[in-house]
């Protein structure tokens, strides 16, 4: 349904001002606070009109309006001024992600902490699926008698150990040769690719002590299953008692339960146009009905051009969404940024051996 320009400015000006109060807001609110040049009798009776259109919603113990799910869905998509980040907050940004960071998880990690921090609400980072990245170098380490340690490292920086059991009179020689026979005969094989059956394939090689050769296979394959299990990182959780609508009890405990659920979190983020860019979700618009009364702003990160995780924020229905949309777009060039330095530093690590 059309909106003059003069109902969409006072939409916006109740959005705005119900984003930073809580309260229900009225006609006098408006007229007061806003150079709308409207009186406060038309803006009461353009509110009217707005809750009849859908947009605004009133609460049976107020006079004012609070905006709708529908309403929200205009401002952002509609209304919303883009809110730029200063340099000093980009600077902090970037701070925050300088730690001495290794591998993808722990960047992730990282960012579902940063975001967190900066937006007050509750983030939630799901890192990809790596079936179609390939295996980069794979390492025996003896650690004691009749053990060792499998690493596996990956084309995106992925590393996954395991401890396997190996004969006992295994010498760290020995490892080393089982190493450098792996990474000739694995090196580059897509993780889909290296499945149980891959043991009896190497088993037939002839001069390799199979007490060695298939434990490291075996801890290899255990490495392998583990890149491919996606890991969800969960900051701020606590952060949502400090929005007056999650003082109910019973709402803020429904809300912390979907937050355990690592199967919850990873359908939240997992859209269809993943890839697309920002995406909002608002109240009504979540597919659970846990979290019907908040909204979701996400994204995601590539890896390359084939490795997709994402990473969001939770709030209220009544969250900052041009604050949370900036910041996100921020935090996702930093974790781009970063990984494709831990990219380069590890290609020119290996290069150098």
């Amino acid at each position: 349904m059309f909106l003059d320009d003069r109902k969409r400015r006072i939409l916006q000006a109740i959005i705005d001002d119900y984003i930073d109060t809580a309260e229900p807001i009225g006609s006098r609110t408006i007229a007061r606070k806003h150079e709308l040049g409207l009186s406060s009798a038309t803006i009461r009776n353009e509110m009217a009109d707005l809750e009849e259109m859908g947009y605004l919603n009133q609460p049976h113990t107020s006079a004012g309006r609070i905006p709708s799910d529908k309403g929200y869905r205009l401002y952002v998509d509609q209304l919303m001024k883009a809110r730029e980040l200063t340099e000093y907050e980009i600077e902090n940004i970037r701070s925050a992600m300088e730690i001495r960071i290794n591998e993808l998880d722990q960047l992730i990690r990282q960012a579902a902490a940063v975001i967190s921090d900066f937006t007050r609400y509750t983030s939630v980072a799901v890192t990809p699926q790596m079936k179609k990245s390939s295996l980069k170098a794979v390492q025996a380490v003896p650690i004691e008698s009749g053990k060792a340690l499998v690493i596996v490292v990956t084309d995106t920086g992925i590393i996954r150990n395991c401890l396997v059991k190996i004969a006992e009179n295994a010498s760290a020689d020995l490892l080393i040769m089982i190493s450098n026979i792996l990474n000739d005969k694995l090196g580059g094989l897509k993780l889909e690719r290296i499945k149980p059956s891959i043991v009896d394939e190497m088993e037939a090689d002839d001069g390799i002590d199979r007490r060695v050769l298939v434990p490291v296979l075996k801890g290899i394959i255990d490495c392998v299953g583990n890149i491919d299990n996606p890991e969800v990182y969960l900051d701020g959780a606590a952060n949502i008692f400090n929005y007056p609508e999650f003082r109910d009890i019973k709402k803020a405990k429904v809300f912390l339960e979907v937050l355990d659920e690592k199967e919850a979190l990873c359908r939240l983020l997992d859209y269809p146009e993943k890839g697309a860019g920002i995406r909002i979700k608002i109240g009504s618009e979540n597919d659970m009905d846990e979290i019907k009364d908040c909204s979701l702003i996400a994204t995601s990160y590539r890896i390359r051009n084939e490795m997709v995780g994402s990473i969001g924020v939770i709030g209220p229905t009544r969250m900052d969404y041009s604050r949370v949309v900036s910041y996100l777009r921020c935090i996702t060039e930093k974790i781009n940024e970063r990984f494709n330095k831990l990219l380069r530093e590890y290609m020119s690590n290996n290069e150098n051996e």
